[in-house]
């Protein structure tokens, strides 16, 4: 079995359906989507919809079912697409595009897809000592003793933290930060990878980043936990020649 992460989609539909062809799905691959399937290219509707079809389909084959994680901008979507005053600021961020590929859907389909983003995202996930988040996690003993569960797909400083890091301090000395030795690796999101000039993945201490920035000028990306076999979509934007995306 293949545990293969995909990173920030942001309304990306066509690269994503590139990207699942590029990686030829096996039966018993696990898919974990590390969150924010909206805001940013037009297609967030068409988002939602593949995945909710393919959770079925692989169900209804017998095979190994998605795990979809809620990222910041999708519980955004569930608290302002239908809000009398929706977020200034999430209009600005994204939100305008969702709000557009929303318009004129069926009330069936709105309940479907609204059921999913409230019921169906995990806030995090672990499998086989690795643990899955979009954004990471804040309490020293993990995320299962968090005061706030959105703390998982809001808070940076995981991510910070393994990039401040110094490399040459070794795991077992008493300064190694303790959030860095939960988890034998970290899988996340959010903060998109062409900060610090790549649209590659990011490897800092036991955390990989694989917001390679589809929702500015960058790639859709998955990697393979077992194996660090990186597949990747064209860039996202050029799908979409007119429009702006999140940049």
């Amino acid at each position: 079995m293949r545990t293969i992460a995909i990173g920030d989609i942001h309304g990306g539909y066509k690269a994503l359906l590139q990207l699942i062809e590029r990686i030829d799905l096996k039966d018993d691959d696990q898919l974990i989507f590390l969150g924010d399937y909206v805001d940013g290219w037009s297609e967030s509707f068409e988002v939602i919809d593949f995945l909710i079809s393919l959770s079925r389909k692989r169900k209804q084959n017998n095979q190994v079912a998605p795990i979809y994680l809620r990222g910041n901008h999708d519980e955004l979507v569930v608290d302002n697409l239908q809000a009398t005053i929706p977020s200034e600021m999430w209009l600005f961020h994204g939100g305008q595009s969702t709000v557009d590929s929303y318009k004129n859907r069926s009330k069936n389909e709105l309940e479907l897809h609204f059921n999913f983003l409230r019921n169906e995202l995990h806030n995090f996930y672990e499998l086989d000592g690795n643990g899955f988040f979009h954004a990471g996690f804040h309490n020293l003993k993990g995320p299962h003793h968090e005061y706030y569960a959105n703390i998982t797909y809001w808070d940076r400083t995981l991510w910070e933290l393994a990039l401040a890091l110094d490399p040459n301090l070794e795991r077992d000395n008493d300064r190694y930060p303790g959030r860095l030795k939960i988890y034998n690796e970290v899988y996340i999101g959010h903060t998109p990878t062409d900060r610090l000039g790549s649209h590659q993945p990011i490897n800092a201490a036991c955390v990989w980043n694989i917001d390679t920035a589809a929702a500015y000028k960058g790639p859709l990306t998955a990697i393979c936990v077992e194996t660090k076999e990186v597949w990747q979509s064209e860039p996202v934007h050029t799908f979409y020649p007119d429009e702006n995306g999140r940049n």
